[in-house]
This record gives C-alpha cells, structure tokens and sequence, in this order.
C-alpha cells in the first residue's frame, strides 16, 4: 500500500545543523547571521521549498537577506550533502532536506506534492532493474504527476492541500 508521508521529518535538526557546522568549517566557510538563519529555516522546512519561498520566510525575521544570498547558501546545502534540488514539471527548482528515501505524487493542477514510501513499489525496481540486464540500482526517482480530485472536477472532490490549510 502507498501511504503518503504527512508525518515526514527527514533527519533529527540537531544532527543537521552538525553536519551543516562540519560541512562549513571544513569548506572554511565564514559564519555570517544571514547564512545562519537561512540554513536554520530551510532545516526546519518540511517541505519542498523554492528560493523565492525561503526567502520570504528568513526576510520575516532578517528584512535585509537577499535572493543571491538564499541562492548561494542553497547550494551550499546541496554540495554539502544536507539538501536535494528536485525539479517537479513546474520550471521552478524546489529543495527538500535529505532524509530517508521517499517518492513524489504531484498534482499538475495546484501544484501539491504528497510524499510517499512503498516497500512493494522498492521491490519491483529492483526485480525489473535485475531482469532488464542485470541492473543494480544505484538511486532512482519516481514522481507521479496526475490531478487532485479537485481539479479532475470529481463532484465533492476536493484538494489536499486545501483540506490541509485547514
């Protein structure tokens, strides 16, 4: 059964925020307040965020952050290892906090992202990555884009994300 993800929370914050101080210490990269509180948030996000999103939550707390900064610090995230750019149909770049795997139901609609895991789903890869050639998979992404009840305009059908809000 897939069962989507409400309760996803990728990795204990405190240990993020260790990998991040390792990452930037290694890297011998300057603490500055802006970088800090950017990192702080998009750690906390539980979400899939774009830089513009990010940016309007650290600017509710530090007016003064700039898009270039978000931009820079996001890439800092991914090559450090702490975030991943996903690509959704959208043209806009959204980025989670890596944690444990999980796949992607998106509506095309209203632009919903449910996250989901399924063991079956897993398996199946696996079995048809062996029979067409031997495969051992490596990574994988597995995005299904459809619409929500509400935008297939199913009588009564509503959107998730509108009964979430709620």
């Amino acid at each position: 059964m897939v069962a989507p993800r409400d309760d996803f929370r990728p990795t204990d914050l405190s240990a993020l925020k260790e990998r991040w101080a390792e990452y930037a210490k290694q890297k011998k990269l300057n603490t500055t307040a802006q970088r800090e509180a950017i990192v702080e948030q998009f750690l906390r996000t539980q979400d899939h965020i774009s830089i513009d999103e990010l940016l309007a939550r650290v600017r509710k707390r530090h007016p003064r952050v700039g898009y270039a900064t978000v931009y820079r610090t996001l890439k800092l995230l991914v090559d450090g290892g702490l975030a991943v750019e996903r690509q959704f149909g959208d043209g806009q770049a959204r980025f989670e906090v890596v944690g444990a795997h999980h796949d992607h139901l998106i509506c095309t609609s209203c632009g919903l992202i449910l996250e989901f895991e399924d063991s079956e789903i897993e398996e199946l890869q696996e079995k048809i990555a062996a029979r067409l050639g031997g495969f051992s998979v490596l990574r994988h992404r597995h995005e299904l884009y459809g619409l929500c009840p509400k935008a297939q305009g199913v009588p009564g059908g509503s959107c998730p994300r509108e009964a979430r809000k709620k």
